[in-house]
């Protein structure tokens, strides 16, 4: 097989060869040698069928020889492909750093920032006093630039342009137009005048006055035709005309409506709307009187309930726990606590004094400190009794600050709505009575800003407890006189305007304290929590 490419080259030199017209025949006289031919030609029986033999393995081994030529070819050829390929990439890698780094180097030669030729022939060409400047200058900058010279050439006092725009050249451009102007004018006047000329048989006027004349007994007669189709619609001798099928209509609809809205006619739409109301009426009656008559049995049986109240020795029980139901929503939404202990002895013997005690939570800015609060709705009870009774109910109940209510039925005449004294405040409320919440509101509120100051008392606080003193003095004087603006309005009807008047600052002004206190109060909750 080791000479297999040299005959390979060859049988290509031969193939071109045989591109040359092919002889008819060839003789050829061939002795062979190798044992295993030898043995099959002699097989086959001497003469013509020998030879026959011998050609037809000759043609074979040829055809052989081509398909194994063949399959060497494809070869060769792949692995010269390969070959050339690895070396072209090779070669198209180098080529490409090789224009990369020269285009690199080209680009940056012309186009960088600092020393490019780019840029700097843009700044010689823009920067000032550059080449475009100097340009500009000399043609556009001064009298004696070109665009002067060229425009005092073209429009200028001697120019043609203007001599052919003046009005005094006979010659001039504004001449021969109006010349031109004017017999164009003469030319269009006459033509008018012509088509409008009677004179003119061919001329516009005339030919519209022949077809009018002509066409005007046939308008005459189809303008007739339409006028007696118009009359015959709005007659009423004709049944089928307009006329007479609006007027069915109309008074066909008008029986139809008279009939929907007669009561006489059980059957109309107002008759049965009537019945309807009448029904609902009389429903709304029947309600209306069972309703007064549950309203008035209701009315009478809380009456009775609270005469019964009023006489009963628990009357201040339901109050008590009136006060104490209202503590415990604002304590709730304070974050504190509020325990009824009107039924549990405290620190002194067999003492059961303090109806609720107040005990400020763990967020505010004294946590711990409490407050005992006393209500009382007794006839005949003096201020001095409250006084003792709630300074009894500080010790017993081991608080730091006392609230006494008193109810508004029973309250001392002498005393005000609202008043501070020591350690201890003194309230008066009424449960029916919503106007009265704002006092015990603003009790509770001041009681826990007492408490602070006395519980998260130090020098950083200092303003702040000032603003809560004066805000409960406000308060104080604001529910004093507001006691003031009630006695008025329940004496003197006539100052009604003064009185609303008094009464409306003075709920703006305690509102903006109560603020103020909630306010401070907030502040200090901070300040003692951050420390």
């Amino acid at each position: 097989m080791g000479g297999l490419p040299g005959e390979l080259f060859q049988e290509e030199e031969r193939q071109d060869e045989s591109t040359a017209p092919l002889p008819f025949g060839l003789p050829l006289e061939l002795t062979v040698t190798d044992r295993d031919v030898v043995a099959a030609l002699v097989a086959v029986s001497e003469g013509t069928a020998r030879e026959e033999y011998a050609l037809a393995a000759l043609k074979i081994g040829i055809l052989a020889l081509r398909q194994a030529q063949g399959q060497l070819d494809a070869d060769v050829i792949q692995r010269e492909s390969e070959r050339m390929l690895a070396d072209l990439n090779e070669r198209l890698a180098g080529h490409s750093r090789e224009l990369r780094e020269h285009l690199a180097g080209t680009l940056k030669h012309y186009f960088d920032p600092d020393s490019g030729h780019f840029q700097q022939r843009v700044q010689r060409l823009v920067g000032r006093d550059g080449e475009l400047e100097q340009l500009l200058g000399r043609q556009l900058a001064g009298e004696d630039s070109q665009l002067a010279k060229t425009l005092l050439t073209h429009v200028g006092h001697e120019s043609p342009l203007l001599k052919m725009l003046d009005p005094e050249e006979s010659s001039g451009l504004l001449t021969h137009l109006r010349q031109s102007l004017e017999d164009q004018l003469a030319g269009q006047r006459k033509r008018i005048l012509d088509e409008f000329s009677l004179d003119n048989k061919q001329g516009a006027l005339s030919r519209l006055v022949v077809e009018l004349t002509e066409n005007h007994g046939e308008l005459n007669d189809a303008l007739q035709k339409k006028i007696d189709e118009v009359v015959k619609e709005f007659s009423l001798d004709s049944d089928e005309s307009a006329l007479s099928r609006l007027v069915r209509n109309v008074t066909t609809a008008q029986k139809t409506i008279t009939d929907e809205f007669s009561l006489d006619n059980k059957e109309s739409a107002l008759a049965r709307l009537k019945g309807e109301l009448v029904e609902m009426l009389a429903e709304h009656e029947k309600a209306n009187r069972e309703f007064r008559e549950e309203v008035n049995v209701a009315l009478g049986q809380l009456a009775a309930r609270r005469e019964e109240q009023e006489k009963s020795p628990r009357h201040g029980l339901a109050f008590e726990d009136a006060v104490i139901e209202y503590l415990s929503r604002e304590a709730q939404h304070a974050g504190d606590v509020a325990l009824p202990t009107g039924t549990t002895t405290g620190l002194i013997k067999n003492c059961k004094v303090g109806d609720c005690v107040v005990e400020l939570g763990p967020d505010s800015a004294a946590p711990g400190e409490k407050i005992v609060v006393e209500a009382k709705e007794k006839e005949n009870y003096s201020f001095a009794n409250a006084r003792e009774e709630i300074e009894r109910a500080r010790k017993n109940r081991d608080a730091q600050l006392g609230l006494f209510v008193f109810s508004r039925k029973t309250a001392p005449r002498e005393f005000g709505p609202f008043k501070q004294l020591g350690q201890d405040l003194y309230v008066i409320w009424d449960p029916e009575d919503p106007s009265t919440d704002i006092y015990l509101h603003a009790a509770v509120l001041s009681a826990r800003a007492l408490c602070i100051r006395r519980g998260r008392l130090h020098h950083e606080q200092q303003a702040d407890f000032t603003s809560i003193d004066r805000a409960i003095l406000e308060i104080e004087k604001q529910a004093e006189r507001l006691a003031e603006v009630e006695t008025w309005t329940n004496t003197i009807q006539s100052s009604a305007q003064k009185i609303l008047s008094r009464v409306g600052r003075s709920r703006q002004t305690l509102a903006g304290e109560l603020e103020t206190l909630r306010e401070k109060l907030t502040h200090v909750r901070q300040v003692a929590g951050e420390n």
